[in-house]
């Protein structure tokens, strides 16, 4: 009887010591197979989830026209107090100049779900803010301030919601597009995940790029803005918000809290987003809502 115990306590002892190996094992050094392992899986279930949405279409009865509006004494006053011409080069690709504003955004104040909400939302009052009430703040107050400060440059943008399928999900993310007129195209940039997407053969990348080829599965390339690590899902994180967008109508300066005017959504035919009210613009024309910038409109 003492002999079968001291068998069991011994295979016992074994097995919790095989277990605890295991353990150490995921824990310590197969962690980051494991990681990736499951973010391979969630992000395959999130393309197929693009890629089985309708395709857009042309609806040309969606009455919507984004225009950019300037306004010369806030300009002024945003480049005197942030003296934004000790960071833009006015002989500098747009490019050039929208990494150089987005960096200084990135350095000066990391991410982070503020407890207290400011109660202005520009550009002055978001940097005081982050001086004398939290460090640091989310997404859409970073795409607000940089926004304010490549509209302030003469960098034609605008700050875009990208939203996931899924009404259950609370979690969306906000970046800017600015316009590359060297290059005829829109290009994201993210300075609260710190960086932006590009294409090995390509450039910078839109929003619109972004979906494509992550539908398509064709390589994008992560690029930091800081010294700071980026986010290893980042491109999975991208294939659950890529599903439907959102942006105002009219670009400005304080566009918010006060939401005036009109905010327009591009969704995949037969989608009818959440959380949007009577005013909101709906469509399904993507080459509408990517459209080039009038030359009339521009800054």
């Amino acid at each position: 009887m003492k002999k079968t115990l001291k068998i069991a306590g011994i295979a016992l002892l074994s097995l919790a010591g095989l277990l605890l190996i295991l353990f150490l094992l995921t824990r310590f050094v197969f962690r980051d197979c494991v990681t990736g392992y499951l973010d391979d899986l969630e992000k395959a279930e999130r393309v197929e989830l693009l890629r089985t949405a309708a395709p857009y279409k042309a609806a040309s009865e969606a009455d919507f026209h984004f225009t950019y509006e300037q306004d010369t004494l806030r300009a002024r006053e945003i480049r005197n107090y942030f003296r934004l011409d000790t960071l833009v080069n006015p002989a500098a690709a747009t490019w050039d100049n929208t990494l150089a504003l987005a960096r200084f955004v990135s350095r000066n104040i990391p991410h982070a779900n503020q407890k207290v909400q400011p109660q202005k939302r520009n550009a002055i009052a978001l940097w005081e803010y982050s001086r004398t009430i939290e460090p640091a703040f989310n997404c859409r107050l970073h795409a607000i301030m940089l926004h304010e400060l490549l509209h302030a440059s003469g960098i034609v943008s605008r700050f875009v919601t990208c939203l996931p399928a899924d009404s259950l999900d609370n979690d969306c993310h906000v970046v800017n597009i600015v316009w590359l007129p060297e290059r005829q195209k829109w290009a994201m940039i993210d300075s609260d995940m710190q960086a932006w997407i590009e294409g090995p053969d390509a450039g910078p990348l839109s929003l619109q790029e972004m979906r494509e080829r992550t539908v398509a599965e064709t390589p994008m390339e992560v690029h930091p803005l800081t010294e700071n690590e980026v986010y290893d899902g980042l491109l999975s994180y991208w294939a659950k918000n890529l599903y439907w967008f959102e942006c105002w109508e009219e670009t400005g300066y304080g566009k918010e809290p006060d939401g005036k005017g009109r905010s327009v959504v591009l969704l995949p035919p037969g989608f009818e987003g959440f959380g949007l009210d009577e005013s909101t613009v709906r469509t399904s024309d993507d080459a509408r809502f990517w459209a080039a910038p009038d030359t009339d409109t521009t800054l």
